[in-house]
């Protein structure tokens, strides 16, 4: 009997990372992509009766984003954040998400239920905008306080347009920053407009696992003479010192960031192994202190091993449609190790 062919559906589910069972959902209309669900084996057209089968033309893998995937695959993507954001493609936030001290559970709930904006990030968002070229409009508003209808209606304003609302000292703030940014030596370098662009969106597939993968890169390099790629993130922070650096690193795990990153540069071919990745932190306070950190090995690689093990998790879970939590059955849990030392050594046990 020969092989049966598989359908090319118009689908925002099925070859998305979605399990088998969600294939009641395909009927949607995001873009050509293949389904891979095992009822659409057999070509069924929307009404439910047979037709031809149709060869598919590029068959995604779990999580990739809609439309052309070829195409997307093959270049960096200007586009807006909440398109990017919307795709279903493991980006790194996902990958930390799935891990703990988080776990799959809420990964599934955060996709499924996206948080609303909220106005501690605005200022980092209007941070970026000003500092990069690129993002949502900033709206500064000529209000003294958040209590105010007023206030809330022209927030509620800003935000139904897609721009980023701002008290008026915020966004003078935000300026200040900017110019602390920008005649600082290094982060001048960074910023150069002729040496890269913002904001630009990477697709790829995971050689090892098959799951698809997205990042968004706030400065893209243009490749240089010297071969030597230098990609860089800027982190708004409320110390820039080295040892709150470090912390930051680990509680918002920037370490496994840097490596995510450079895989999918490397994986469109616009960077080599020798492709270094930088942090930009700046304080939020003045003097708006700026601090350029570029990552050891053994951290990139700890990052990398993380990344690894998050891809390999998102792939069972897709495949089981199973979102475990903390914990599957009774666990054993008792005091942090700090505590129970200082305990023992208060009762002489």
């Amino acid at each position: 009997m020969p092989p049966r062919k598989r359908k090319l559906w118009l689908s925002g589910f099925c070859g998305l990372g979605m399990p088998p069972d969600s294939h009641r959902r395909c009927r949607g209309s995001h873009g050509d992509l293949t389904c891979s669900c095992n009822c659409h084996v057999e070509p069924i057209d929307g009404n439910g009766r047979p037709e031809a089968a149709v060869e598919p033309k590029d068959q995604p893998s779990a999580g990739m984003p809609h439309g052309n995937t070829a195409e997307l695959a093959a270049r960096p993507v200007t586009m807006p954040a909440e398109d990017y954001h919307a795709h279903p493609a493991l980006s790194s936030t996902g990958a930390r998400k799935l891990l703990p001290p988080s776990c799959p559970a809420i990964f599934k709930y955060e996709r499924e239920h996206p948080p609303p904006p909220k106005k501690e990030f605005d200022f980092g968002h209007a941070a970026h905008t000003l500092a990069l070229g690129a993002g949502p409009d900033i709206v500064p508003l000529p209000y003294d306080n958040r209590r105010t209808n007023a206030y809330k209606a022209a927030v509620e304003e800003a935000r139904a347009a897609g721009k980023v609302p701002l008290l008026q000292h915020e966004y003078d703030t935000v300026q200040e920053m900017v110019w602390a940014l920008r005649t600082h030596p290094d982060a001048a370098l960074l910023l150069d407009p002729d040496s890269g662009a913002p904001e630009q969106s990477l697709f790829w597939t995971d050689d090892e696992t098959g799951v698809a993968c997205r990042a968004r890169l706030d400065w893209l390099p243009k490749p240089k003479p010297s071969g030597l790629v230098i990609a860089w993130d800027y982190k708004t922070t409320q110390s820039a010192a080295p040892d709150k650096i470090a912390k930051a690193i680990d509680e918002y795990g920037y370490f496994q960031q840097a490596p995510f990153y450079l895989d999918g540069m490397r994986a469109l071919d616009l960077a080599g192994d020798d492709a270094v990745f930088l942090f930009v932190f700046q304080e939020r306070e003045p003097p708006y202190l700026v601090t350029v950190v570029q990552l050891p090995l053994i951290t990139m690689e700890i990052g990398a091993a993380r990344n690894r093990q998050a891809r390999e998790l998102f792939r069972r879970c897709v495949e089981t449609d199973h979102w475990p939590a903390y914990a599957e059955e009774p666990i054993l849990v008792g005091l942090p190790t700090y505590s129970e030392n200082r305990y023992l050594q208060e009762l002489a046990l």
